[in-house]
C-alpha cells in the first residue's frame, strides 16, 4: 500500500530494453512512481527484490530462462512478496491463464494506453487486481475449455450467501463492481461489501484468486463469458 507523498516502487521484469524503457517513460516521478529495480529475466528477480523494498512487480510473460509464470510462481511462494501486474501481448491467452493460476494478480496488454497502465500499477500497488477487458473474457473461456478447470467440493454454497454466490459468479465472469451493482440491482458499495465477505469466508487474497476460484469450482460453465467476449 502506498500513500500520496510515497511514490509506488516498481520493479520492471522483461528481457526487452526498449520494452522497459518504454514503461520507464510511462511511470514517472511525477506522476508518483519511481522504478527502484530492473530485470532482463524471471530468475533475476529473488535477488533483486532482497535488495529493496518493491511496492509492485511489472513482469512480462515470455523470457529466456524463467519465464513470468514460473517466476510470479516463485514469488507467491513468499507471504511477503510484492504483487504482480503480468504484461502480455494480445496472442498469450494460454500463459495468461497460467499466470492466473501461478498468482498473478492482474494482466494488462502491451498496447494498452499509458492511462490504463497507471491505472492498472496502480491498483495492484494497493492490493487490488486488474483485468485487462480487452483480453478477460477470452483468457477465462480458454481457462474453462482446457480442461485445467475441474470442478472441485462445492463449500462455497454452505458458506455464501445466495447473494455472494451471485456476486462470485459476476468476478468469474469478469463483471466489474460497477456492472455487477448494475446487474444484480444494487449499489457498488454493497458489492464491495459482497467481495470483501467471499474473500474472507474463501480465504482468497484478491479478484484474479476469485476467478480462479470460480473456473476451479465450476461456478463459471461454458457459455457464461460468451457476452463479454462478443464485447
Amino acid at each position: 500500500m502506498t500513500t500520496e507523498d510515497q511514490p509506488t516502487r516498481v520493479m520492471l521484469v522483461d528481457d526487452q530494453e526498449l520494452v522497459r524503457s518504454g514503461l520507464r517513460r510511462i511511470l514517472r516521478r511525477r506522476d508518483g512512481f519511481e522504478i527502484v529495480a530492473e530485470c532482463g529475466d524471471g530468475d533475476e528477480v529473488p535477488a533483486a527484490l532482497a535488495e529493496q523494498p518493491v511496492d509492485v512487480v511489472v513482469m512480462d510473460l515470455r523470457m529466456k530462462r524463467v519465464d513470468g509464470i514460473e517466476a510470479t510462481r516463485r514469488l507467491r511462494d513468499d507471504e511477503e512478496a510484492p504483487p504482480v501486474l503480468v504484461l502480455t501481448t494480445f496472442d498469450s491467452d494460454e500463459m495468461l491463464s497460467g499466470a492466473l493460476r501461478a498468482g498473478a494478480n492482474g494482466f494488462i496488454l502491451k498496447d494498452s494506453s499509458a492511462e490504463d497502465l497507471i491505472r492498472a500499477v496502480r491498483t495492484v500497488a494497493d492490493g487490488d487486481s486488474w483485468l485487462d477487458p480487452a483480453v478477460t473474457a477470452r483468457v477465462l473461456t480458454r481457462y474453462r475449455d482446457s480442461g485445467e478447470a475441474t470442478p472441485l467440493a462445492s463449500e462455497h454454497e454452505e458458506v455464501l450467501t445466495s447473494r455472494e454466490q451471485e456476486v462470485l459468479h459476476a468476478i468469474g465472469c469478469g463483471l466489474s463492481n460497477q456492472e455487477i451493482a448494475q446487474a444484480l440491482f444494487i449499489s457498488e458499495v454493497t458489492v464491495k461489501s459482497h467481495i470483501g465477505r467471499v474473500f474472507v469466508k474463501l480465504g482468497l487474497r484478491d479478484r484474479a484468486a476469485a476467478v480462479v476460484y470460480a473456473f476451479d469450482h465450476g461456478i463459471v460453465r461454458p457459455g457464461d463469458t460468451e457476452r463479454l467476449a462478443g464485447s
